[in-house]
């Protein structure tokens, strides 16, 4: 096919011709859909919702603007400031009691409680790795970690940390799947008499299958295995069903400024709704190829045939409203609303799935970055829309909704409930939600540190009113209530110490950094009966709004510490330019990034947020002065500068300011962080990655 201007021509639309290609001869055909009727639909639809899009960035617009000057006219009042976001508009009316009824939803979501992943969609091996998660080895992933003291010994199997880890998993198996009696660490093999025989659901060969809280567990036995052969009952693995569900992400955790890297993205959804992804890569001098895991399928009890998910089963994250993509440019000339695009392509490839994902024929797609219940019913309507435009049934596309807005956790139940016949997922989010907290309260004073946010008094209403909310909403055994990442992954003692935390919350899944850790995490859901506790939650009332409402700003008079500031301004500087530079030199926009003490985190555009935010708040409010931020970077450049040395791609940005696009956007995120739109990066991380590839391409 011709790649030219005549070819980019789809019904008014300008397509680039990258993304044409794609949709023409690869994601259309097999659906059933004509080509032609599908541009004129498309073209339809965004003639119909681009300029509510717009109105709706410009209602966020009014809003800020509001606030902005209440504040700057006001000493903060609860009753005060309550009334005016009722005035305003920020606050709406509680709707009438209600329960979700999404239907056609996939037991990984609705009746099971579990890890979820989220995986960068551009990497097709991460991708894969996430997918494939489903079913995780306990005994790697205690081996290989700081999940047990101390570390194993180089230079071969270490048996003494062996030991270690099957004294635990046994220990683990004692509480999940008890024996009738005695422990399994004096079990020598043949049938377990288990307290409950009914946890025993199957077996494939030697090779027993368990049930608890709804979760699998398989004990591998293998005499002939090497760690099989050493155990008295010939025990190789306990391997758990870990990432129930994955979330592929083209928001937050991916760089994807153009046709070029949007196709990237869309290819590989495509390859997994179609079940023919693979990446090949070296490990250990030869070449290995990774596919999608299949089912797994044992013999139950009874004889019958009985066949379990091989793999996580997937939603795909969008983009939020405010993006547009110069990938569609509109009659007008104007770029197209992203967020749009995003939903009619990822549905339009979902049409592949054939059963390969979602076993109820369902479509999954997170939504996140919405305020207010306004948005999410725009989203609720466009969904309507596109399953029109794909000749879908209504509600085949299920809506999974981030509480990571400030108008969003105030208003939730009203969002929930303008997405109601769709809705499967709430979660909530720490860095964006106090990103948008930052930004929403800019004018009202100087905010906390950063540590200090995490005890506030809005933070334990945000997470408590978030399971309470969605409890009462009827979405216990619909849908998931979700909490947030543990950014950690080479922090396992301390993920198993504390993420415990987020079932007994209620919450029946939250999100890990990988697949090792989704293992481990997985066994908090068999110590944790979430559905008990959400049923135990399930008469609270919900957290005050007041405590919501309530603003993390410092107290009058507060005697700020120049080291104090200094060490604040640092640890902030350091986390923006560790991100930055991969995001706007290389297009990364998820990694492992070394933080201020050498710590690897998983960071994403939500890390870049709060971040800048935080500084520009206290260069607003005098905390730091322009001089003091610019050190903090100064100094922080030569740091990351180091922690990147072993990097052949990474440009050093301390000496090289001039030219360092990464580092002039770093500095614009915190000295125009007021002004921009709700606090978010990607206005301006899309421009400097943009002028990065147009001069790497030159």
């Amino acid at each position: 096919m011709r790649e030219d201007r005549e070819v980019m021509d789809r019904a008014g639309l300008v397509i680039a011709p990258p993304l044409a290609t794609f949709i023409e001869e690869r994601a259309l055909p097999g659906t059933g859909l004509d080509p032609a009727a599908f541009w004129s639909g498309v073209a339809a639809l965004f003639a119909r919702f681009a300029p509510e899009n717009r109105a709706l960035l410009a209602e966020r617009d009014r809003l800020r603007a509001a606030i902005d000057g209440w504040h700057r006219a006001n000493t903060f009042d609860p009753a005060a400031y309550h009334a005016f976001l009722t005035d305003i508009g920020y606050l709406v009316a509680e709707p009438a009691p209600f329960a979700i009824d999404p239907g056609r939803v996939d037991a990984e979501i609705a009746t099971m409680a579990g890890p979820q992943l989220v995986v960068p969609i551009l990497n097709a091996r991460f991708l894969l790795n996430a997918a494939n998660a489903r079913w995780g080895s306990l005994y790697d992933a205690l081996y290989g970690t700081d999940a047990l003291p101390g570390t194993p010994a180089t230079g071969g199997y270490d048996a003494a940390r062996g030991a270690q880890v099957i004294a635990w998993a046994k220990a683990f198996l004692d509480e999940a799947v008890p024996l009738a009696s005695g422990r399994w660490a004096d079990w020598t093999g043949g049938d377990p008499v288990l307290a409950d025989p009914a946890q025993r659901v199957g077996r494939a060969g030697d090779t027993l299958l368990f049930r608890h809280h709804g979760l699998h567990i398989e004990l591998v036995i293998d005499r002939a295995h090497p760690i099989g052969a050493t155990d008295p009952a010939g025990i190789a693995d306990v391997r758990l069903e870990s990432a129930l569900t994955t979330i592929c992400d083209l928001e937050d955790s991916i760089a994807a400024v153009d046709a070029d890297d949007k196709v990237v993205a869309y290819a590989n959804w495509l390859g997994l709704m179609q079940g023919d992804l693979t990446a090949s890569f070296a490990k250990s001098g030869a070449t290995r190829t990774r596919t999608l895991a299949p089912d797994r399928t044992y013999t139950a009890p009874d004889d019958s045939p009985l066949t379990l998910p091989g793999r996580s089963l997937l939603f795909v994250r969008n983009v939020g409203h405010l993006m547009t993509t110069p990938a569609v440019r509109l009659p007008d000339g104007s770029d197209a609303p992203e967020g749009i695009l995003d939903a009619i392509v990822t549905s339009l490839i979902a049409r592949h799935d054939r059963g390969r994902n979602s076993r109820t024929g369902s479509i999954y797609i997170v939504k996140p970055k919405m305020h207010g219940p306004a948005e999410a019913a725009f989203a609720d309507r466009l969904f309507d829309a596109v399953e029109d435009l794909l000749a879908l049934p209504r509600h085949t596309i299920k809506l999974g909704l981030m509480d990571e807005e400030r108008r969003t956790s105030a208003n939730l139940a009203a969002c929930i409930h303008a997405v109601r016949h769709r809705l499967v997922f709430i979660n909530t989010g720490f860095l964006d939600r106090t990103g948008d907290e930052l930004h929403t309260s800019m004018h009202a004073g100087a905010m906390i540190p950063k540590a200090e946010m995490k005890t506030s008094t809005w933070i334990a209403a945000y997470e408590n009113r978030n399971v309470q909310i969605g409890l009462a909403c009827g979405m216990s055994g619909k849908a998931q209530i979700g909490k947030g990442m543990w950014a950690a992954p080479d922090r396992m003692a301390d993920m198993l110490d504390q993420k415990i935390g987020h079932p007994q919350t209620g919450a029946n899944t939250a999100w890990v950094p990988s697949p090792t850790a989704a293992t481990l995490h997985a066994t908090h859901y068999h110590r944790v009966d979430v559905f008990a506790r959400q049923r135990a939650r399930s008469a609270e009332t919900p957290a005050p709004l007041a405590d919501l409402l309530t603003l993390p700003v410092a107290e009058a008079g507060r005697n700020w510490q120049a080291d104090a500031v200094r060490a604040e301004l640092d640890n902030n500087a350091q986390g923006i330019l560790g991100y930055v530079v991969r995001w706007v030199d290389q297009g990364i926009g998820c990694s492992k990034v070394p933080d201020i003490h050498d710590i690897g985190l998983m960071e994403d555009r939500a890390t870049l947020r709060i971040s800048s935010q935080h500084i520009a708040n206290w260069l607003l409010h005098g905390v730091a002065s322009p001089a003091d931020v610019d050190a903090a970077f100064a100094r922080m450049a030569t740091k990351v500068d180091v922690q990147n040395a072993d990097d052949p791609l990474y440009r050093p940005m301390h000496g090289n300011e001039a030219s360092s696009l990464a580092w002039q956007a770093a500095r614009a995120l915190v000295f125009e962080g007021v002004d921009q739109p709700n606090g978010y990066t990607e206005p301006l991380l899309h421009r400097f990655r943009a002028a990065r590839k147009a001069a790497d391409a030159q």
